[in-house]
């Protein structure tokens, strides 16, 4: 393997930040977009592809729900990243000086307590890495970037505040995807399984089809819905449950799955980030 793991974004977007934490010593590879990233993986010129799926406020991550089952790649792994948005501005701007915030527009929805306070003006721009590397070009003293902090190192520009989101819990999960999977032992603890299915369109059917899982004890984590081209009948739906396939419990409980549905499709079984313990712990 030649240690290489690609991204969506720019360099210094969360997803870089996730990936070096996740893989540090790796090469990272941007993308201009998620499809990109997963082509990468699957023609050779990465290993794996660190793709976000949802955030702890903004909710799920649009069209990887879609693109994950055609992408021919396999779920191999999960991390979760916290976000830790930074003020970052150009030589000689200060917070006085500041009067409008460049960043993409979830990451300006998880500040607003920051723009109300400050009265800057909120522009959109593609991405934060993004955002952080137009101020650079750009320069002078009245606009700032709301991005991460290896955004500004690579850029060149200075952090006049950190953590400056609304939300200290703010946190993203990415799935890791290779193009073999590679499954924990049977025997490993804190499995996590990442499906897709479709059901028949007939009362009942989802409920019949998750019954499984509820005699066998399976604990479902993720449980998301989506149409199928454009079609308001055709339903597909994208879990994660604890567990391994090959374990008794989670094995009926997809037999029962399948009986009830038109297509189950498995993305792929890894172990589970050690946050989701932290997180279990904590809520109790």
């Amino acid at each position: 393997m030649n240690q290489t793991i690609a991204f969506q974004g720019l360099p210094g977007a969360y997803s870089d930040l996730a990936c070096r934490a996740a893989y540090p010593g790796w090469t990272t590879l941007p993308c201009p977009s998620f499809e990109a990233a997963m082509a990468a993986v699957r023609e050779g010129r990465a290993d794996l592809a660190m793709l976000p799926c949802e955030n702890s406020l903004a909710g799920r991550v649009p069209d990887i729900h879609r693109l994950l089952p055609e992408s021919g790649l396999h779920v191999v792994g999960e991390h979760f990243e916290r976000v830790e948005h930074c003020i970052l501005a150009p030589p000689g701007a200060t917070m006085e000086t500041i009067r409008r915030a460049h960043s993409h527009p979830v990451a300006l929805g998880q500040v607003l307590n920051l723009l109300r306070n400050t009265g800057w003006q909120a522009v959109i721009e593609a991405d934060t890495a993004g955002a952080a590397h137009l101020i650079a070009e750009r320069g002078g003293v009245e606009d700032a970037a709301i991005a991460s902090s290896l955004a500004g190192e690579i850029y060149g520009l200075n952090i006049l505040r950190r953590n400056v989101e609304d939300e200290a819990h703010n946190t993203t999960r990415f799935y890791v995807m290779s193009r073999e999977p590679i499954l924990p032992p049977v025997t490993a603890q804190d499995s996590v399984t990442t499906f897709v299915f479709r059901v028949r369109s007939v009362p009942a059917a989802l409920y019949k089809a998750l019954g499984g899982f509820a005699t066998n004890g399976v604990n479902m984590t993720k449980l998301e819905s989506y149409m199928l081209d454009g079609h308001f009948t055709a339903v597909q739906f994208l879990c994660d449950v604890d567990g391994h396939p090959d374990q008794p419990p989670l094995r009926r409980a997809m037999e029962e799955l399948r009986f009830f549905s038109r297509e189950v499709h498995v993305l792929g079984c890894y172990p589970a980030h050690p946050y989701r313990r932290q997180q279990a712990e904590a809520a109790e």
